[in-house]
This record gives structure tokens, sequence and C-alpha cells, in this order.
């Protein structure tokens, strides 16, 4: 292996390494700095308290078709952050930021729930991936202004049409430089294609307050392939029960079944159900019948049918069918 002599040098001395990255450290601040940057985080702070887009000025005129003050913005950091690589490129800058050498993305700013990014797509890399077979819907609300490049989208719209299938509606829209395309995730979906070289976007994205869960769907045929939580917290909590339940923690089957009366997503509290059910059957089946005892909760239909299932297939359980007080 072939070891560059800057960095071979860096294993007896790492001053140059630290160096480097103060300097990227420096160059992000001063990129912060800037004159606007203050109203835009503040305007962040407020979106991601639930204003509306529309009440936001400095945010606003950055998602406007056409924006002009987007461009500037985006410019600014990029003649910044090159600069400063340019000096120090042992260095990398301080931004979280992800790609899988298609999609690259770097995170601008962050509050609470909402995001701004800057997202480029290889075009080469687009059309030498594999046609997608299925497509996503999530609880995000997004915005993308598209900064350079071009592509044909297709726009794929959901409608639920039973517990585990939907409509899907494909339709084509352009997208070039100054294009804003808005959608609402629980409803519609993206697929780039015929990308020319890059196409930049400026990507502002907001998870909603009543996030529900993440649902896949075959993009042939409709059906649901696979559902997940909406909210991380709830991910959290669905990975900590199941660890829980492989080690036979039979002392939190009484927390999982309080969780699966309560209040929270219907995918977690019914998650909750089943891993109660796993660890401790008399727990799980008393809280199973509360549910379907309750005509008010929207469980309860499933939660009946899930009970009525396990006393045919399990006939001693016809003795807890009364659901204690």
């Amino acid at each position: 292996m072939i070891i560059h002599p800057d960095l071979r040098a860096l294993r007896g001395d790492d001053a140059p390494q630290r160096d480097a990255q103060t300097s990227l450290y420096k160059a992000v601040a001063a990129w912060k700095a800037l004159p606007g940057f203050t109203s835009l985080a503040a305007d962040l702070e407020r979106f991601a308290n639930g204003d509306n887009l529309a009440q936001l000025p400095a945010l606003s005129d950055f998602f406007a078709p056409e924006s002009v003050a987007a461009q500037e913005f985006v410019a600014r950091f990029a003649a910044i952050g090159i600069s400063a690589l340019e000096a120090a490129p042992l260095g990398h800058v301080p931004l979280r930021h992800m790609t899988d050498g298609c999609a690259s993305t770097l995170l601008l700013a962050r509050s609470g729930s909402v995001t701004l990014s800057l997202v480029a797509l290889d075009g080469i890399e687009v059309a030498a991936r594999p046609e997608p077979r299925n497509i996503s819907f999530g609880p995000n609300e997004t915005w993308e202004l598209v900064l350079a490049g071009s592509a044909t989208v297709e726009e794929i719209t959901c409608t639920p049409d039973g517990p585990r299938s939907a409509k899907l509606t494909r339709h084509e829209l352009a997208a070039k430089p100054g294009c804003l395309m808005t959608r609402d995730g629980q409803v519609k979906a993206r697929i780039f294609r015929a990308l020319e070289t890059t196409l930049v976007t400026l990507k502002l994205q907001r998870r909603r307050a009543d996030a529900g869960a993440v649902r896949e769907y075959d993009l042939a045929t409709g059906a649901l392939v696979h559902q997940a939580a909406g909210k991380p917290r709830d991910s959290r909590i669905e990975l900590m029960m199941a660890l829980l339940g492989r080690m036979r923690r039979e002392d939190a089957a009484p927390q999982m079944a309080k969780l699966a009366l309560g209040e929270g997503s219907t995918a977690l509290r019914w998650q909750a159900l089943r891993e109660c059910l796993a660890l401790d059957t008399l727990a799980g089946f008393h809280a199973l019948s509360r549910l379907a005892a309750n005509s008010d909760d929207g469980l309860a239909g499933p939660a009946g049918a899930l009970r009525a299932q396990l006393i045919e297939m399990h006939p001693q359980l016809q003795e807890l069918a009364t659901c204690p007080a």
C-alpha cells in the first residue's frame, strides 16, 4: 500500500491534523457569523415549534421559486468551505454528512425535528442503479429548491385502500434550477430519473408532530411490504422491548401492558402488546382483553380478532377470557 508522505508524517506528529481541523471549525463559525444566519437559525427554531413557513421571512425567502437568497446563501458557504479546504486539505468540514456513492447529504443547520441540508445526486450512479421496486411514505414535510442540474422526477401519490394496500398514482415533472418541489411525505414520494450530471438541491424537512408510521409499498401492486415507527423514540422503545423479551425479563411485562393500553401510536402499542404476550401470557392476555373490550380504542377490532384466534388455537385461554377490572 502506498501512503502519501503527508499522511505518513502524521504518525509521528498529529499537530498538522489538529491545526487543519481547527481551521475548518473557524471557517464554519465565520460562515455562521455572516449577516442573516442568526435570523435563519431563529426561523428554523420557530418552524420546529410548529409555525407556518409563510410566517418566517428569512426561511420563506429561501424556499420560493427562483430564490436568489438561497443561491447566495449556498454560494457563500461553498466559497468559505472550499477556501478552507484548499488551505487545509487534511481537514474535513465539521458538519454532519453522509454518502452512499449516489446521494450525498451535508447538514447545514438543525433545530429539533427540522433539518436544512445540501443534497447532491450523481446522475451516473442513478442511471446505473436498478429500477426501484418499492416506495416509502413517511411523516415528513419537505421543501426542495433545485440549485444546479436538471432531472425528470416521478411523483407517486399514495391513497390507502385498506390496512395493507394502497392505490399508487404516478406522474412526471421536470426539475431544473429555481424549481421548488414540496410534498407531504405521508401522501407523496419521488423518484429522480434522467439526471444530467449532478442534481444539487437545498432541502428543508420537518418531521410531523403527529408522526405516524413509515410505510413501504410495492410499486407494481400497491401491497404493503414493510412498516416502521415514524418517531425515533418509538423505534428506541421497540428495540428495548425486543431486548427485554429476548432476555426473558418477565418483570418488564407490566410496563409493556401499560404501554399497550396507553395513548401512544397504534404501531408502538400493538408491538408492546405482542411483546407482552410473548413474555407473560397472563399479563398479555389480560391487556389484550381490555383492548378488545374498549370500543373507543382504534385497536379494539384487531385486538378482538387476535383474542378470538388465540382462544381457538389454545382453548385453555378461555379460562382467562373474563378480563379483570
